[in-house]
């Protein structure tokens, strides 16, 4: 191999025209935030009633389309009280949230809180909490850079960025998703310990929105198989799998027992609140759109699809967990190499497809994996034009029937997106298993430090 000048040149032109690129992203993803500021900033503002909340909300939420979780939380939770999650809270049989419990794990309600300080109105709640989450994003699209290249921008610049950016809480935890990917592909420490790293933020982002605690099975079975290096020699670490999920359950209980000590039913209220949410109107799933449609209009056929849903959407959900996994063992039996990301990524298509809620921001998730993978961009276009059909045509749809106004056209609409969004998940979840990853090849090699014991990756 060259080490002459030459090379030094080529190297050095490569490294250039990587921090250009990186540098170009961020600035576009800046941009991009800001827009998305702008557009959630239109239902915020004065005239203010006596309880913060902006006079405009109300109006124009959703004939508008600018309404946003962040405005609309600043009441109902005592967060316009500035009271901390969680220590005094409780939640009621009717499933109503009380004295400061927040439906999120504790470190987005500790987000919440930290964006109302200071805050004495809804707009400046969504302001704050806009330059808490910002970053967040800006990170995760400097990984995704570092990871895919130019693909990144379909982050940096997409719909979903604008749509959903200051929709919820969601940029932290996706960021968390993200960094666990960057560590474990280009971090230049052994498998074992990148598994460990990546576990604990996993962890992190299980404390954020739950979903990324699903793929440390998926990570063991990568650390447990040797990762890159069983392509060329068998290998197993039952060790280094066993201790990342001990790094990953470590984190989630370091992070969660002081709230739990502090206030348990507070901090129970936010899983008991998940439970009883029912598949309805607001939940843009397959359940509310095609379930419910075998079921009556009477309350107890209502109770019945309810029930029914309770049993078949976690049913569904494990099952698609279990069959995910599956392929990406029959996958790793062809390749030599278990696709952790891949099939991370297919088993959250399955839980999008048959949980009962399906908010729109949930797509945030999803993007990071439609830049690691190389899935093909029409269908990633074809993703992308439905879940804009939700994430106007829902408010729209509901805006329709406060209004008194015919409702046929953005029912369909809302229904184009759901089923389209529905149809094009199964597909993505068997195209993550066999798909390779964008900048696998153009990556720098990592070179481990060796776990005594450990195998070395061999070029």
């Amino acid at each position: 191999m060259s080490t002459g000048p030459a090379a030094s040149d080529q190297i050095a032109g490569r490294l250039s025209r990587h921090t250009a690129l990186a540098v170009a992203v961020l600035l576009l993803c800046g941009l991009t935030l800001a827009f998305a500021y702008a557009n959630k900033a239109r239902c915020a503002g004065g005239p203010f009633y006596d309880n913060g909340r902006s006079a405009v909300f109300d109006v124009i939420k959703d004939s508008d389309v600018c309404y946003s979780d962040i405005q609309f939380l600043w009441l109902g939770r005592d967060i316009d009280r500035h009271v901390f999650p969680y220590v005094d809270g409780g939640i009621t049989e009717d499933g109503a949230l009380t004295g400061g419990a927040v439906e999120y794990p504790v470190l987005s309600g500790t987000l919440m809180w930290l964006g109302a300080s200071g805050a004495d109105n809804d707009a400046e709640f969504l302001r704050y909490t806009a330059l808490i989450l910002a970053p967040f994003a800006l990170l995760t699209v400097w990984l995704l850079v570092r990871l895919a290249g130019r693909a990144a921008l379909l982050w940096a610049a997409g719909p979903p960025l604008v749509l959903y950016a200051f929709h919820n809480w969601e940029l932290p935890v996706v960021c968390t998703a993200v960094a666990a990917v960057y560590v474990l592909t280009l971090s230049r420490f052994s498998l074992r310990t990148r598994g460990m790293l990546a576990a604990v933020l996993l962890g992190l982002g299980f404390c954020l929105k739950l979903y990324p605690g699903i793929f440390v099975l998926p990570l063991m079975a990568y650390v447990w198989t040797g990762g890159h290096a069983a392509a060329t020699a068998r290998t197993r670490d039952m060790r280094g799998a066993l201790l990342a999920a001990a790094a990953a359950v470590g984190t989630v209980v370091a992070v969660n027992l002081p709230f739990a000590l502090a206030g348990y039913e507070g901090w129970r209220a936010s899983i008991t609140f998940q439970q009883l949410r029912q598949a309805d109107i607001t939940t843009n799933s397959i359940w509310y759109w095609g379930l419910r449609q075998m079921f009556g209009e009477d309350a107890d056929s209502e109770s019945s699809f309810q029930n029914a849903v309770t049993i078949a959407s976690p049913t569904l959900v494990l099952a698609s967990f279990a069959l995910a996994m599956w392929l990406g063992w029959k996958r790793y039996t062809v390749t030599g190499v278990f696709p952790w990301v891949g099939v991370s990524g297919a088993m959250l298509c399955g839980f999008l497809v048959f949980h009962k809620v399906h908010s729109p921001q949930y797509t945030l998730w999803l993007i990071p994996f439609l830049v690691l993978l190389e899935v093909p961009w029409p269908v990633i276009g074809g993703y992308l034009l439905a879940d804009a059909a939700i994430g106007v045509g829902v408010f729209r749809y509901f805006y329709s029937i406060v209004s008194g106004t015919s409702v046929e056209t953005m029912e369909s609409i809302v229904q184009f997106g759901v089923w389209g969004r529905a149809i094009l998940l199964v597909a993505l979840f068997f195209l993550f298993i066999r798909a390779g990853l964008r900048g696998a090849r153009a990556a720098p090699p990592a070179v481990p430090r060796v776990e005594p014991g450990e195998l070395v990756p061999v070029a």
